[in-house]
């Protein structure tokens, strides 16, 4: 517990001094931008929100060794590793000159450096066909990249509202440690702990005022925490199912994949540009009623932070059973399909305007 107050307090306190200092550095570090299809923010805040947290994280080094002298190298190494990611992320918030192409690849890099440096593979998926295919070394390591640059990407591509990327994020960590308890894995249940204190002490300025933003160094940074601390529990833990971590992140990876098929087959246009119709976007537009046409600033942001509590629900009707049934593919299977049907039915529900009743908010 001791480790995540460390952490909580360390981001809350960087992430402060960025805000107190917004007026210094904001023509670098503000997003300026109101107008795109991805923009619901009334004014220009620091979008290097990922600051904080990362400083959390290096920190976090020297209070895991403290409790567990042996883990100093793993955490010197997988702090190393992510640090292509975050400084792509980071280049771009200050810059807006790094393109997602570039930034996927600062990613990938960072996850060929955990395959390399901490034998962070997956070996196994308990699907027919693949298992082959992660059995060879050269075969892991790919499928391994490949998952998580796209976990990665599909945690950036959410963050589009106050709290709801940083939350879920939270509630994935806290999975991954519950689980890593459970097995007696203490470098993950730690490193997690260590993490989660982290994005606390950047959500408290995040929700529900929006004074920071997480951007792409946060984003890219923790999609890569997650999915490493959750291919390293899995690595290191034979009784844990490989869709454990499949599930935890079903969210952010099927929004972006549904997306990409949206885009693609059924607009015929690169997935790759701004999409304005994501599922928290229609969320915002056509469920969350409450001050529609408002010019109040603070209207704006309230109407902003009250989208993003529908899909942390959402995420919980994945992180539910990911911590229940943990060591049962078939069972994680399931559910798997399950929150894909789930998802695609609320999505074409209030795409063609016919939102659940319960879900509607308005004045």
């Amino acid at each position: 517990m001791l480790i995540l107050l460390l952490g909580f307090a360390v981001s809350g306190l960087v992430t402060l001094l960025v805000i107190r200092s917004a007026h210094r550095h904001a023509r670098f570090s503000a997003d300026h931008d109101l107008s795109g299809p991805q923009k619901f923010h009334a004014k220009s805040v620091p979008r290097i929100g990922g600051l904080g947290i990362f400083l959390s994280v290096v920190t976090g080094i020297a209070t895991i060794a403290a409790a567990a002298p042996e883990y100093l190298r793993p955490s010197l190494l997988l702090v190393a590793c992510g640090l292509p990611a975050f400084a792509a992320g980071m280049i771009e918030d200050l810059t807006k000159r790094v393109s997602p192409r570039n930034r996927l690849i600062a990613t990938a890099v960072s996850a060929g450096l955990a395959v390399w440096l901490l034998d962070a593979s997956i070996v196994r998926t308990d699907l027919p066909g693949l298992d082959w295919v992660v059995s060879f070394p050269i075969g892991a390591a790919l499928v391994t990249v490949f998952v998580v640059a796209g976990v990665a990407n599909s945690i950036n591509i959410i963050d589009g509202f106050n709290g709801l990327s940083s939350m879920c994020v939270v509630m994935m960590l806290m999975a991954v440690g519950y689980v890593a308890f459970q097995v007696g894995d203490r470098f993950v249940m730690l490193w997690a702990l260590a993490a989660v204190g982290a994005v606390l002490g950047f959500f408290i300025w995040n929700f529900p005022a929006g004074l920071i933003f997480l951007g792409d160094g946060g984003a890219y940074f923790l999609g890569f925490l997650v999915s490493e601390l959750a291919i390293l529990l899995l690595h290191r833990n034979a009784d844990v199912s490989p869709m454990f971590p499949l599930l935890i992140c079903i969210y952010p990876v099927f929004e972006t994949l549904f997306s990409i098929y949206r885009r693609r087959f059924l607009k015929e246009v690169s997935p790759g540009l701004p999409d304005g119709i994501h599922l928290h976007s229609l969320i915002y537009r056509r469920v969350i009623r409450w001050a529609v046409g408002s010019r109040n600033a603070r209207e704006i942001t309230r109407r902003n932070s009250m989208t993003s509590p529908y899909l942390w629900m959402l995420c919980m009707l994945s992180l539910v059973p990911s911590v229940l049934w943990w060591d049962s593919t078939p069972v994680l299977g399931v559910f798997i399909v399950l929150f894909g049907i789930t998802y695609v039915s609320l999505y074409w529900r209030i795409v063609r305007f016919r939102s659940p009743r319960w879900m509607v908010l308005r004045r």
